[in-house]
């Protein structure tokens, strides 16, 4: 009796397994199905299998040259694996073949030299061809100097319209926010939204000028068809012409930190009207912005100051509380906040500290450093009525 009941019991327990499988997989579906993202115009699509779709002549003609590739190493697979398992199966030892010493004829050595080589040209003459024109970057209408930071973007204009316009683009801090709650639901653009994107004119030659200021970075736009390092104490460059207008997206390509996964790219292309348009704003909002270091400020306008610096620069690592997470050290009680010596804060913000984990904020000017310093000096629990003017800053810095 015992015998006949055991397959039953163990049918049931397969069963049972059988549909808590079912239902944990049906949840996780679900689970995924609710923070579904859709396919993000200029950046990442859903599943997506090929490269973005390309806005640049330079992207078509890499897209062109892949799949030409692809099909040349696909066609030599299908022959050589084709012949050798055919060789295998139709020569085998059990249906009577017998290994033997076959002649090397002067054609067959100089077919697998010869077609080898020519198909090797084949390829390297379209793959060179696009490679030098990647690398063209004469005769350009605006160059952008590129310089990766820790964790950021900065953007100077040095050469066409919009020269001396000068902008850093930081990942914006709900984003930063938002990888904190990994249950939540997340935006089409999450994790690329910027404060401020690059903007450039379609139909224009961009040139890139890359470099650094602290780790190697590298500045990837796919749907350009654009990658290139950002090396620091070098300089390297790229380029690109926009063919259609809209937001286009990517990410530092280059392994630089803890921050690595924050720090997007977003550049805007726009007509040439509106180009223009953002040109003339920018330098109408720069010289609004520009501070006199040798201004003296009041302990109340400075933090008042620093307060909107802490929120846009801050606030997604060391919390609007003051307190850090994880290794982020805290602000509120900090030995060097609280130290009458205010060189050495004022050190930690140039220069950074503890091998990057803290990064230089050089980007900054004079007067913003300092409103952030003394707001950290006299807000939480740091109540030490102490201030550091601008012009304490533009010393250190020499």
């Amino acid at each position: 009796m015992k015998q006949a009941a055991e397959p039953v019991r163990q049918g049931a327990l397969a069963l049972k397994a059988a549909a808590g499988s079912l239902v944990a997989s049906a949840g996780a579906w679900v689970s995924t199905a609710a923070y579904a993202v859709n396919d993000l115009p200029g950046g990442p699509a859903v599943n997506q299998l090929n490269f973005h779709p390309p806005v640049t002549k330079i992207a078509e003609e890499q897209h062109w040259l892949h799949w030409f590739m692809m099909i040349i190493c696909a066609v030599i697979f299908v022959i050589v694996f084709g012949v050798m398992f055919y060789s295998i199966v139709k020569h085998r030892k059990s249906v009577g073949h017998k290994a033997q010493e076959l002649p090397e004829p002067i054609w067959v050595e100089l077919g697998w030299t010869i077609v080898p080589l020519l198909i090797v040209i084949g390829m390297a003459l379209p793959a060179t061809k696009v490679l030098v024109a990647q690398k063209d970057t004469t005769n350009s209408d605006v160059t952008i100097k590129a310089t990766g930071m820790q964790w950021k973007w900065g953007y100077d204009y040095i050469k066409g319209e919009g020269e001396g316009i000068a902008l850093v683009s930081t990942l914006d801090a709900t984003h930063r926010e938002l990888s904190n709650n990994p249950t939540g639901a997340k935006p089409d653009d999450y994790l690329l939204k910027v404060d401020h994107p690059m903007v450039v004119p379609v139909g224009k030659k961009i040139r890139i000028i890359t470099t650094a200021n602290d780790v190697i970075h590298a500045w990837m736009v796919p749907a350009f068809g654009v990658k290139q390092d950002a090396i620091p104490g070098f300089v390297r460059d790229t380029w690109f012409r926009a063919e259609k207008t809209g937001d286009f997206y990517g990410q530092c390509a280059e392994l630089c930190g803890k921050e690595h996964a924050y720090m997007p790219i977003h550049v805007k292309v726009v007509t040439a009207e509106e180009y223009t348009a953002w040109v003339e704003g920018k330098k109408k909002e720069m010289a609004a912005a520009v501070d006199d270091p040798s201004k003296v400020w009041t302990l109340a306008d400075l933090v008042k100051r620093g307060e909107s610096v802490y929120a846009a620069n801050c606030v997604a690592c060391h919390q609007a509380n003051g307190k850090g997470a994880g290794s982020i050290k805290p602000i509120d009680g900090a030995a060097v906040v609280l130290d009458a010596d205010k060189s050495k804060l004022i050190s930690v913000l140039l220069n950074g500290q503890n091998n990057g984990a803290m990064p230089a904020w050089k980007q900054l000017n004079d007067t913003e450093l300092a409103a952030v310093m003394t707001f950290a000096k006299n807000n939480w629990s740091n109540k030490t009525e102490q201030l550091i003017q601008p012009a304490e800053v533009q010393a250190a810095r020499k």
